[in-house]
């Protein structure tokens, strides 16, 4: 599946390449960025996910019938707040919108991201959970799929890209996939950072993926434990995310993680994001796009072969298992009541 609901992330590019720009002008650029990813991109996923403020009213022209939509929730960026010393992140989301009106706008899947670290402050690891919690119960409600998407991130500044935290990321990504897959949240589908950062791995640490040499914190065989134990925890089928890293570094990720039973991945701009080094000359980002982008999408998706598919999950225990929930005579007059 593919992800181009980015947001803050994009406004950022965008801002590097135009600097301070008003911003009905920046809203018109990261539209048609978002317009033109789908447009020669959208056709290689099984899913894509938009977000309703730029990408929605001005893609959907362009999702192929056969791909399914899933249309976020949270606002982007989230509110950050300062609590004993640590600079922490609570998600919003977007106003006037919801489950119901996605539903209406044709989603096939409703997707909320947010931060989250096990360690951060208990007043925002509950926000964080009711939120989650009140997402699901929408989406129940109204029988829609439910993807939640969490990612950990810096308490401190520059806190995620040191040695410490890589040795803590395995921890942080399998404790938030056991939380989020109680059945309280409702959560559907869980789309989940990779338990490691392989540019710390012994095998990769020379600099593979971007020529910078760091300290080996654990082994790729340690990794792959890592992925048995996330998907032993994961109540739900699982997705992995690519969290920006570059297409290389995502490929043995997906490959790995497939292995271990993650049933594909849901990934934006591992897949993506060099189109933005042409921008704003649209020429050179559609050439891109359809040679490059496509590429990399091609590669991911064969790298995907061994995905478990979500029937497969121990959740289900195979397609002969899923059958309608409270299928009776009388099941159309009493579905809905």
């Amino acid at each position: 599946m593919m992800a181009i609901d980015q947001r803050d992330s994009m406004r950022e590019a965008i801002r590097k390449k135009l600097g301070d720009i008003p911003s009905d002008e920046m809203f018109k650029h990261v539209a048609r960025v978002k317009e033109l990813v789908t447009k020669h991109l959208a056709r290689y996923s099984t899913a894509t996910l938009t977000d309703p403020v730029y990408g929605y009213p001005y893609s959907i022209q362009h999702l192929p019938p056969r791909v399914g939509l899933l249309l976020a929730y949270e606002e982007s960026p989230p509110q950050r707040v300062e609590v004993n010393g640590k600079r922490e992140r609570r998600a919003i989301l977007i106003e006037g919108w919801s489950v119901e009106k996605a539903l209406k706008a044709g989603a096939d899947a409703v997707k909320l991201l947010i931060h989250y670290r096990p360690d951060a402050s208990e007043e925002t690891c509950r926000h964080q959970q009711e939120i989650v919690r009140k997402v699901g119960e929408e989406c129940t409600k109204y029988d829609v799929p439910f993807l939640l998407e969490f990612t950990g991130y810096d308490l401190v500044p520059g806190e995620t890209k040191t040695p410490e935290y890589a040795k803590k990321k395995p921890w942080v990504v399998i404790e938030s996939v056991k939380e989020f897959s109680k059945p309280e949240y409702g959560v559907d589908i869980l789309k989940v950072e990779f338990p490691a950062d392989l540019k710390f791995v012994k095998e990769f640490a020379n600099g593979a993926f971007d020529g910078q040499e760091r300290p080996a914190v654990y082994t790729l065989k340690e990794v792959e434990q890592f992925c048995k134990e996330l998907n032993d925890a994961a109540g739900a089928p699982w997705v992995i995310l690519s969290a920006g890293v570059d297409i290389e570094e995502f490929l043995i990720q997906v490959e790995m993680a497939c292995e271990a039973g993650a049933s594909g991945f849901l990934c934006g701009r591992a897949i993506w994001k060099g189109v933005l080094d042409y921008f704003p000359d649209e020429a050179k980002m559609e050439e891109w796009l359809s040679t490059v982008g496509a590429y990399n999408f091609i590669r991911a998706n064969a790298y995907a072969e061994k995905a478990r598919p979500w029937y497969e999950h121990p959740k289900f225990g195979g397609k002969c298992n899923v059958e309608l929930k409270g299928k009776s005579p009388n099941w159309y007059a009493e579905y809905g009541s």
